[in-house]
């Protein structure tokens, strides 16, 4: 299982990669490969304010439709229109070309909040 130790994590399997006031946000390997076959990505929330934990978008897989949670509040600044074509590219690359949304946060502070990789492989080893 991949788990990068220079990304955040949620416990709600959503990887969160920091830079400035900007927050990219995916889904783990871990996720990713529970959904089973990503099919298609929906996110209509961008130009948002979104509080943390609220519902961004969903994800649909062939065993599966799963809600998208924010990680930290803040707009939704953008989403990954490569994934309206090529959605299985969240199993492929789940941590790169995989990413979802950007979110211009709106209080860097609750980033503090999020899991550490070792937090969150403790969390999927459970």
């Amino acid at each position: 299982m991949n788990i990068p130790y220079n990304l955040k994590y949620t416990k709600d399997h959503e990887w969160v990669k920091i830079n400035g006031d900007t927050a990219v946000v995916g889904i783990t390997d871990f996720a990713q490969n529970e959904l089973g076959d990503v099919v298609f990505v929906e996110v209509e929330t961008v130009g948002e304010e979104l509080a943390k934990e609220e519902t961004f978008g969903t994800i649909e897989a062939v065993k599966t439709v799963s809600d998208l949670f924010m990680p930290v509040s803040g707009e939704v600044t953008e989403f990954n229109e490569e994934l309206e074509a090529t959605p299985d590219t969240i199993n492929k690359d789940p941590y790169g070309k995989g990413w979802i949304i950007k979110i211009k946060m709106s209080d860097k502070s609750e980033a503090d909040d999020l899991l550490s990789a070792e937090e969150y492989k403790e969390l999927i080893n459970e």
